[in-house]
């Protein structure tokens, strides 16, 4: 009878620790469920700092930015002169370049032509204006192939180049549209390269800002890349002269919100430069 009761607390023992094994395994299993979970939550809202949540677009930014009723396209061209050629290279587009901005039968405009003064050296800068977009690009391209003229200018000029870039640009809806000015001007084209996806936020910091910048009539023009150097800013600005560059400049810290608009958009720059140019002869921006 003894033997039976000590068989029988030794398997309700035996019992009681596999219960205990398994009620411990439980535990620890759903300890660690739960520690997984919340690691995985932890982890979850620590990764969502660093993304950055996409606003769903239905519409180039193109299309937001630009002058909607008119179809410009806008071409800058920087031609690295070698020094000892520079003034037969200005001479060389003298001839050539206004009698294509004259010319009805190409549907673009020369808006201006620039030797850089402070800046890089030796350098020319060209800025078209193609009433029409692409097409009317393509149109003027097609033609000066024909041109036997433009392509003796073409070659002769090549022998006077180091290298030679070019980009094509539309205009903001917020700045002027640039229109001949008489001078003597000097002109400064502040570019911009901006980080990738942050053309709205500079367009929209802009938008307000160049109503500090009017006072002088200095804006001239302001655009933005489609082609070359992407998410590419340029500003177009005329002074009378260097001193009155400084003058208009600090005059614009003195009103109110300037600071603001600089405050945020610098953090958007990746890479900027400056540009003071001299018109060419051959120039409608004097």
């Amino acid at each position: 009878m003894a033997t039976g009761v000590l068989h029988r607390v030794s398997g309700g023992l035996g019992r009681a620790k596999s219960r205990a094994q398994s009620a411990g395994q439980l535990v620890v299993w759903t300890r660690a469920f739960a520690t997984s979970s919340s690691r995985n939550r932890e982890d979850s809202w620590f990764k969502s700092l660093f993304v950055r949540k996409v606003d769903p677009r239905k519409d180039a930014h193109s299309n937001l930015l630009t002058k909607n009723e008119e179809s410009n396209l806008y071409k800058i061209q920087f031609h690295n002169v070698k020094p000892e050629c520079l003034d037969a290279y200005n001479k060389l587009c003298e001839d050539v370049l206004p009698s294509i901005h004259a010319d009805k039968y190409y549907p673009c405009e020369l808006v201006g032509t620039w030797n850089t003064w402070y800046g890089e050296q030796d350098q020319a800068v060209h800025l078209w204006r193609y009433r029409g977009g692409y097409p009317a690009l393509t149109e003027v391209m097609n033609k000066l192939r024909q041109n036997q003229d433009f392509t003796a200018y073409r070659k002769e000029r090549g022998k006077m180049l180091m290298s030679r870039r070019n980009q094509l640009l539309l205009e903001f809806s917020f700045w002027n549209e640039p229109v001949p000015r008489e001078g003597p001007n000097i002109y400064e084209l502040r570019s911009y390269q901006l980080r990738p996806g942050t053309m709205i936020e500079w367009g929209n910091y802009w938008a307000r800002a160049i109503g500090y910048r009017q006072h002088n009539r200095e804006a001239v023009g302001g655009f933005f890349s489609q082609i070359g150097n992407l998410y590419m800013v340029h500003h177009l600005w005329a002074y009378k002269d260097l001193q009155s560059r400084e003058d208009t400049r600090n005059g614009a810290w003195q009103q109110e919100g300037w600071d603001e608009v600089v405050y945020y958009t610098v953090p958007l720059i990746q890479h900027m430069d400056s540009r003071i140019m001299i018109p060419t002869k051959a120039s409608p921006l004097q």
